[in-house]
């Protein structure tokens, strides 16, 4: 069961009949649109209620004559895919939010400059998404609202989808902790140990995080590494 924090009533009508259930709001349309969610993890409790703000439940026979079951599992998820979730306009903001947040965070992550090839800070993202004023939808995918939104972009700044290959060689004494940290930034496509201890790979990463991850390794290693920027684009 979800635990505690901000919750919204599922509620399905059917007939005469009123059900409803408390439920983390996020994962509820989650569920509704088809993510693997689990139902126990949605439902703030397993009490199924006729009226949730009153606190009364719904009956045992009412269950049975609708649902033909008393599981609140699976009457949950079928108030949650046929019925309706309730939001308070506190709760609708408070999700929009994060999936502005999350959007940001991808595009400056994943984007550059098309033209000096340099990354979008952050904050140049959250002022561009207020100039082109981008409609977020909370419960869309956050990659997929980023992509669109990175298409409206181009209307006012150079931007692209971008990864850079880089080739990296450290030697033995940091070898073990970047190789931990260069497997946390993007995709490792070649390893190798070599006889003394150092270790030579190659590395995909978001063009975004092309500063922030050198500055990283470079940190680590006291600047005592080999980088060779195989391709970018």
């Amino acid at each position: 069961m979800s635990g505690e924090g901000e919750h919204s009533i599922a509620r399905l009508s059917i007939g005469a009949e009123r059900f409803e259930i408390l439920v983390n709001p996020e994962l509820a349309w989650q569920l509704k649109q088809g993510a693997k969610v689990d139902v126990k993890d949605v439902m703030i409790s397993d009490v199924i209620y006729k009226d949730a703000r009153k606190g009364l439940r719904a009956s045992r026979e009412a269950l049975l004559k609708v649902f033909k079951t008393t599981d609140p599992w699976e009457i949950g998820r079928t108030i949650i895919m046929r019925g309706d979730i309730q939001l308070t306009a506190k709760q609708r903001k408070e999700l929009i939010e994060n999936k502005r947040r999350q959007i940001i965070t991808f595009i400056s992550r994943n984007c550059v400059d098309s033209k000096s090839g340099l990354p979008i800070p952050p904050k140049r993202v959250e002022i561009l998404l207020e100039e082109i004023r981008a409609s977020i939808d909370p419960f869309k995918d956050a990659e997929e609202q980023a992509l669109e939104v990175i298409k409206a972009l181009r209307s006012k700044i150079p931007i692209k989808i971008a990864k850079v290959l880089l080739e990296l060689k450290v030697p033995p004494r940091y070898a073990g902790r970047v190789y931990q940290v260069v497997s946390k930034y993007g995709s490792i496509l070649k390893s190798q140990w070599l006889g003394d201890g150092s270790w030579k790979g190659e590395i995909e990463i978001p063009a975004g995080l092309r500063v922030e991850f050198l500055e990283k390794v470079n940190q680590m290693t006291r600047g005592d590494v080999e980088v060779k920027i195989v391709s970018e684009g």
